[in-house]
């Protein structure tokens, strides 16, 4: 669990807390710890990896079955949700960043051990299954390159994703995650390319025409699932408490309430703009394949190949290339940020020294959760799976699995005696809470359809 800084650091925030200035604003990295950097990209944190991370290889899945099987029908969602996976992600960051503890040390302090334990077993089910599905895709996305036993690249993925976590020093790893992200501007260079019916693409993003069959639905909770994951709550959240951690002037804000203001100023920023860079590419991925697989009757994607079919305008013969760059380099961003929630969850829970700032030898149970929970995804993959349906059930998983998850964190949020003066209220709470009805209402309506 991430502690809450000491008197020292305490002062230092009251002294600095009021600075607008370079290093006197406590909300800018500390020179010490980072070099200087634009304003912008140094405020980029949490959030941009966060929105970037929701682009992994089960959304680019998820994103190009919907967008082969029901063409525009379902550009819609990704309009809507995106003020609500803003709120959802804002609430989170604001537990961090108000408590100084990640999501399930909350949970830990403020209810029922029986809700802790039942949420933490969700999320690790959960980020297990996603994560074996992002390991199988790399390798399947990898093998259209450089035909090689599946076995081989699930290997070689999984060395490198527990790799760049116990090796990296935590300023370099979150820069190098940063970086990661430039491999999804393929799809806005496809979608500039492609023939798009833009007139039946404005109509579906404002009215959704499609009757509500089994498969939309349950497309529906795949793409709410993939877009509000529960492992982007809990990353987000830890990730806050975390610069409490690299950030000596950083204070809890129960603590130092006269951060509050530029503290949840740069959380804003930070989460408006990784969210919509995370949907403006998931809208890119739907409209490419709905404007080349579906309009060539490619409704059902089985295999990588397929997939990479909606590069082809662009792409030409490399489009296997592009789309391999695409899945790999969203996967090596992704796979850390599904382990790495998962032992933050576990390690919170268990009251573990926790940290990706921490040395392996400070944190060795959370580090061996972090790796453990990665080798049983790559287990997961030797078994008979088809990487792209793994991938889209594992979406669906997530849009389940969220619901309680968001039920009990939107209960915490609200609580002044955990969040003091910090506590949600006003337009970010019904935001919240429409998000967290919307999913229930979709995964009810999911299993009505499937009986």
């Amino acid at each position: 669990m991430t502690a809450r800084q000491g008197p020292r650091n305490r002062g230092e925030g009251a002294e600095t807390g009021a600075g607008s200035h370079g290093h006197d604003d406590p909300e800018m990295p500390s020179p010490v710890v980072g070099p200087s950097r634009p304003r912008l990209f140094r405020v980029l944190g949490p959030g941009l990896i966060t929105g970037a991370s929701d682009d992994d290889p089960s959304g680019i899945a998820t994103y190009s079955q919907a967008g082969a099987q029901f063409a525009y029908g379902l550009s819609w969602t990704l309009l809507v949700t995106y003020p609500l996976m803003v709120a959802v992600q804002m609430i989170s960051a604001r537990i961090g960043r108000t408590t100084g503890h990640g999501l399930a040390g909350v949970i830990r302090l403020h209810c029922p051990s029986w809700l802790l334990s039942s949420v933490v077993l969700l999320l690790l089910g959960a980020n297990i299954i996603n994560l074996g599905a992002d390991l199988g895709a790399m390798a399947d996305a990898l093998g259209l390159l450089l035909p090689a036993p599946h076995a081989l690249y699930v290997l070689l993925f999984s060395a490198i994703s527990i790799s760049m976590q116990l090796f990296l020093q935590y300023t370099r790893y979150v820069a190098a995650l940063k970086w990661l992200t430039l491999a999804l501007f393929a799809y806005f260079a496809a979608l500039a390319c492609v023939d798009v019916d833009w007139g039946a693409l404005a109509l579906h993003l404002v009215w959704p025409p499609q009757a509500l069959t089994s498969d939309y639905l349950t497309a529906l909770v795949a793409i709410l699932g993939t877009t509000i994951s529960p492992y982007l709550f809990f990353w987000q959240a830890s990730e806050e408490a975390e610069d409490l951690r690299v950030y000596p002037r950083r204070v809890d804000l129960v603590d130092a309430p006269s951060q509050g203001r530029r503290a949840l100023r740069r959380i804003e920023i930070d989460t408006l703009v990784g969210m919509g860079f995370s949907n403006l590419v998931a809208l890119a991925i739907l409209v490419t394949s709905a404007a080349t697989l579906n309009v060539h009757g490619m409704t059902h994607i089985q295999t990588s190949a397929q997939a990479a079919e909606a590069l082809r305008p662009i792409a030409g013969a490399f489009a296997s290339l592009v789309f391999t760059v695409g899945i790999v380099g969203t996967g090596l961003l992704a796979v850390p940020v599904l382990a790495g929630s998962a032992a933050y969850a576990v390690g919170e829970a268990r009251q573990w020294p926790t940290g990706l700032e921490r040395r392996p030898k400070e944190a060795q149970a959370f580090y061996a959760t972090l790796v453990i929970a990665t080798l049983i995804g790559m287990i997961i993959n030797f078994a008979p799976v088809d990487p792209i349906r793994a991938l889209f059930w594992s979406a669906v998983l997530n849009g389940v699995a969220a619901v309680p998850v968001m039920v009990v964190m939107m209960r915490v949020a609200a609580r002044r005696d955990v969040m003091g003066q910090f506590a949600i209220r006003g337009p970010l709470k019904w935001l919240g809470w429409v998000a967290t009805v919307l999913m229930g209402g979709v995964v009810v309506a999911m299993f009505g359809a499937m009986l």
